[in-house]
């Protein structure tokens, strides 16, 4: 192996070192935690993340595929295997509430943190899509109140959101329980027809 090869090599490793740390952190920690921690995990300084990166966008990007964008579509797939409109919808929030409970990172990437970064725009707005076509679904079967908005939808994300980071002493099982209370709360109301009638 040439010196030059050598290098590549290492460089290789370095990339691959610090995409494996910036999983690990990002998943404990969420998308703001420190480049420093990201670092110390990997064995190399901050410089040379930016050397390789070229910023923390970069870094996010080069892992937010794995780090999310895998867990969003299990449950797109799990939720259109399901039957039933109400199903679908409940199942899909119930589940997109979960993985903000469960994963800082997606939180984030729910909460479009970085609106700036290409890859986790489009992931929001494949999820944000998928939901609206099972809120159209779901009010057209008049199981879902008619006065509720796409625009209502991602606020009830985005809230979500906020509870989880400001709430960090609730159980799993509270949280779940209070998620029901919400669930409910969309249901058309008795006597409301789909058209609102």
């Amino acid at each position: 192996m040439t010196a030059e090869q050598r290098l590549r090599a290492d460089a290789q490793r370095n990339v691959e070192g610090i995409r494996r740390a910036a999983l690990d952190v990002f998943r404990t920690g969420g998308l703001a935690t420190p480049l420093d921690e990201v670092a110390r995990v990997a064995g190399v300084s901050k410089g040379t993340i930016y050397h390789r990166f070229g910023s923390r966008r970069g870094l996010i990007d080069a892992v937010v595929e794995e780090l999310v964008a895998e867990q969003v579509r299990e449950i797109i797939e799990a939720v259109e295997a399901l039957d039933g409109p109400l199903v679908r919808f409940e199942e899909w929030l119930l589940r997109t509430w979960l993985l903000q409970f469960d994963e800082p990172a997606a939180n984030d990437v729910l909460v479009r943190m970085l609106p700036e970064s290409e890859p986790l725009t489009t992931l929001c707005d494949r999820a944000a899509k998928f939901g609206r076509r099972l809120l159209d679904d779901a009010q057209a079967a008049g199981v879902v109140r008619p006065d509720l908005t796409p625009e209502d939808l991602t606020c009830l994300i985005l809230e979500r959101g906020v509870i989880v980071r400001a709430c960090t002493k609730q159980t799993r099982a509270d949280y779940r329980r209070r998620l029901d209370f919400v669930l409910h709360g969309l249901r058309t109301p008795p006597g409301i027809t789909a058209a609102g009638s």
